[in-house]
């Protein structure tokens, strides 16, 4: 068992494996059932600039925090552009997700298997996983936060979805991908400095103190992605009913998503009318997404919009998700500047690192996830610290 094997020193609890899976399901279906197309009007996925916000004067900062305020509460979404990630970093880690496809053969590949991962991590397959129940016609490499990836060095006090502590890494070996790690490493490194710097433009568009969330990060989950889509077999220039998905609707589960992505679109997202709206490719940019803890913290004020991806070119398209958290350990509940007077709380608290494991176990074709089933039940039945 889980607890035995690795000496997991708490486990989920009752309230956030609810969350995680019928609390989602529930969100999603809500989304997905709205068809007001009132609410469409001024719909748009913003550019904002981030130069300012580098600035050493507090209210060139709070400017750029405002727009993104008003980008969070209206579709969720919103582009950055001079956010200080170089041309070579992001060039390099779009390469490195080619090659991972067409230069590892598919036994490499196997060796990396998710089915060999207790955290989601390593080469997932079209067919192991679906995030809603769709079939989807995608490829994805997963990795996590290493303190040896950490431009910081890390705090030493790293613990992995389930509590655990090993390195849950599966990386190709060097001979068989020369170069590969090297790339990661310094995409990794720069995406996550950029995390780090949104997150105190968050808490100002917030009205918190800059360095409101700065403790919740010194050993931050970070999942990032390399993921291919291919060409469809089909031509499907626009939204039908019979659609290849790529990637299913859903929302994110941890803060926000940095998102990176080659010239190919097909980024949609799902606008109040429950229409698709097909998101454009905007050079040197990244497309910034709330994800769910952050609705959460704000009591639903920042929107984490569903989207999905449906690849409707004739190329293939490649895509390197980094999905920002806390540290693992942080529990997440509506902060009291999010509440009005008299007010409750539409979400209940949630264990972050426990919460973002219960959602990728929900997305394995096998109903026991990442875990087996002797695993599940011990979670859930002998729990003692709650």
């Amino acid at each position: 068992m889980a607890a035995a094997r690795f000496g997991i020193p708490r486990l989920a609890d009752q309230t956030t494996f609810e969350e995680a899976h019928s609390g989602a399901a529930a969100y999603l279906q809500s989304r997905l059932a709205e068809k007001d197309e009132r609410l469409d009007t001024g719909f748009e996925i913003p550019i904002i600039d981030l130069a300012p916000s580098f600035s050493a004067v507090l209210t060139d900062r709070q400017t750029v925090a405002d727009q993104i305020r008003k980008a969070c509460t209206t579709s969720g979404f919103f582009y950055i552009t001079n956010h200080g990630v170089s041309q070579v970093a992001r060039s390099g880690i779009l390469e490195q997700s080619k090659r991972f496809y067409d230069e590892l053969s598919l036994q490499h590949r196997e060796e990396l298997h998710i089915r060999k991962s207790k955290l989601g991590l390593g080469w997932e397959p079209s067919e192991y996983t679906s995030i809603a129940g769709d079939q989807e016609r995608k490829e994805g490499f997963n990795f996590a936060y290493e303190e040896a990836l950490d431009p910081t060095g890390g705090d030493g006090l790293y613990q992995n979805l389930d509590g655990t502590k090993y390195c849950g890494n599966l990386w190709p070996r060097e001979t068989d991908l020369p170069g590969f790690h090297a790339v990661v490493k310094e995409y990794y490194g720069a995406v996550l400095n950029l995390a780090r710097h949104l997150f105190q433009l968050f808490a100002l568009s917030l009205n918190l103190p800059e360095t409101f969330f700065d403790s919740m990060t010194t050993h931050p989950g970070g999942i990032a992605r390399l993921l291919y889509y291919p060409p469809p077999r089909r031509a499907q220039p626009q939204p039908s009913s019979d659609e290849q998905i790529g990637l299913g609707a859903h929302s994110d589960y941890e803060c926000f998503t940095l998102l990176l992505t080659s010239s190919t679109p097909g980024l949609e997202i799902l606008k109040p009318s429950g229409k698709w709206h097909i998101a454009a490719h905007e050079p040197d940019a990244f497309i910034v997404n709330v994800a769910d803890f952050l609705m959460r913290w704000t009591n639903g004020l920042y929107k984490s919009t569903v989207h999905r991806v449906v690849n409707r070119s004739t190329e293939a398209r490649y895509s390197v998700p980094f999905f920002f958290s806390v540290n693992y350990d942080t529990v997440v509940e509506t902060l009291p500047t999010c509440l009005k007077e008299g007010e409750v709380s539409k979400w209940k608290p949630i264990r972050a690192g426990e919460y973002i494991l219960e959602r990728l176990n929900a997305t394995t074709k096998n109903a026991s996830g990442f875990m087996d089933n002797d695993d599940i039940h011990e979670k859930h039945t002998d729990r003692t610290d709650h």
